[in-house]
């Protein structure tokens, strides 16, 4: 169901001077305290946005009770109604006219409902910018070329799901020198994983100078090394520099997933690349800011966000270390109001300063998919393409 926005094409769509000023920071990771003020003028500013631009949302705010004035403390940002991620595989919501959307993206692969999300020059150029921001930050962006595989959908034209725009984005950290497609293009809407081209591609690789680059969806590599070991391969050593950026999660397969730290024992021991070469990041179609993992592999929550772990019954916040609905808030997108969101994943979250690694931002753990549903995920839909045995 589309509910466009009631403004004319001819409306300004600049959003305001505070939602600009708090997007454009640079420091990827700062103390909360440093940056609450300026995060809560810009969370009343874009609710203030979304609340004039949408009558879907201003209907919706209305139902909570809650004015964007009202909007002064973190307290008060936290207890904004959270729209759910659901929401939006069943409906397009505009606050910007459709004339100013410049990419459209879904947030599944080749089954069930799909989220349909809608960005503008404004929200995709500051996502954008805050990715490549993180990813400096984590070390891995690079002049030299690398080769890479790319455990995602191969793109062919038309193809909007939002991972393989991502993956397609993550090439721009080091210039690709050749690139391999696990998830093969079979012709629209189809896709095969194909195992012995993976492992052809790794050994490939390994007898390059030029260092690898492993990106997408964990479960495919641990299916690639399983088959070496099954085939009583010898281990590779792929060229020093070498990466693995993972994006995605193991959901449809999650009976075959195996600890991180197996996981990256086994990327190790059979491809040569050391734990701190090993990337994780989560992110969503529905929310697109980069949460990246520092050398301990604890996702850190960047500057341009906040996370909020909500009570399963009530969504109301809980305390730190208490399992809940992981729940993101952001001034950063204006074209669809899902500045504040909740998603269908049980997490758990800590404290700024609790993480060796030095980073002053809070962090938060992944516990999985809360419940079950017909609607698949990326990872999920994906995960039907791999073997069951």
């Amino acid at each position: 169901m589309r509910i466009p926005s009631d403004l004319p094409d001819s409306r300004s769509s600049m959003p305001p001077a505070g939602v600009v000023d708090y997007c454009a920071q640079r420091t990827p990771y700062l103390p909360e305290a440093d940056t609450d003020a300026r995060f809560v003028a810009a969370m009343a500013d874009i609710t203030r946005w979304h609340q004039e631009r949408s009558p879907w949302y201003r209907a919706f705010l209305a139902a909570s009770g809650i004015q964007p004035s009202a909007l002064r403390t973190v307290q008060d940002v936290m207890a904004l109604p959270p729209v759910h991620a659901n929401f939006f595989k069943a409906h397009e919501v505009l606050s910007v006219p459709e004339s100013a959307i410049e990419t459209h993206l879904t947030s599944s692969g080749t089954t069930g409902q799909k989220s349909q999300m809608f960005f503008d020059a404004f929200t995709l150029g500051g996502a954008r910018r805050m990715v490549d921001d993180v990813m400096a930050a984590r070390g891995v962006v690079s002049d030299a070329p690398a080769n890479y595989l790319v455990n995602a959908y191969e793109p062919y034209e038309g193809l909007r799901v939002g991972t393989s725009n991502t993956n397609q984005y993550l090439m721009r950290y080091a210039p690709p020198a050749r690139t391999f497609w696990s998830l093969r293009a079979l012709g629209p809407g189809q896709h095969e994983f194909d195992a012995f081209g993976v492992l052809a591609t790794l050994a490939d690789y390994a007898q390059d100078s030029v260092p690898t680059r492993i990106i997408g969806f964990p479960a495919f590599l641990h299916f690639a090394l399983r088959r070496m070991a099954q085939t009583g391969a010898l281990p590779l050593r792929l060229p020093p520099g070498s990466c693995v950026i993972f994006g995605g999660g193991w959901k449809g397969h999650a009976d075959q997933a195996i600890s991180r730290e197996a996981l990256h024992r086994d990327i190790t021991h059979w491809l040569g690349i050391p734990s701190e070469r090993i990337v994780e990041t989560f992110g969503a179609v529905e929310h697109s800011i980069p949460y990246v993992d520092c050398h301990q592999h604890h996702l850190h929550v960047p500057t341009w966000s906040r996370v909020v772990v909500r009570d399963v019954r009530t969504l109301a916040p809980v305390p730190d270390g208490t399992p809940g609905f992981l729940s993101f808030l952001s001034p950063y997108i204006t074209s669809v109001p899902a500045h504040s969101v909740v998603m269908g994943d049980l997490a758990v979250r800590h404290p700024g300063g609790s993480c060796t690694c030095g980073l002053p931002s809070p962090w938060f753990e992944v516990l999985g998919r809360a419940g079950t549903s017909s609607n698949k995920s990326c990872a999920a839909a994906a995960a039907e393409l791999l073997p069951t045995a």
